[in-house]
């Protein structure tokens, strides 16, 4: 049987030369911590849209361990 927790992650949008420009950070330190304490990174669910532009602007990263 398995276990989940999920951690959630914000979207950062930008306009450069061409056009919307999206930036996440901080992903990989989470999959990376999350790792050493014995949790598996298995997919991602967005959680929170942009309103008018349709763009994620959250999303749960989603961790499993066997118990």
């Amino acid at each position: 049987m398995y276990t989940y927790e999920y951690e959630r992650i914000q979207m950062h949008y930008g306009f450069g030369f061409a056009g919307a420009e999206v930036e996440v950070t901080g992903y990989r330190e989470v999959i990376d911590r999350r790792a050493k304490e014995g949790w598996r990174y298995v997919g991602y669910l967005p959680a929170g849209q942009l309103r008018g532009s349709g763009y994620i602007s959250q999303m749960d990263l989603i961790f499993e361990k066997e118990v």
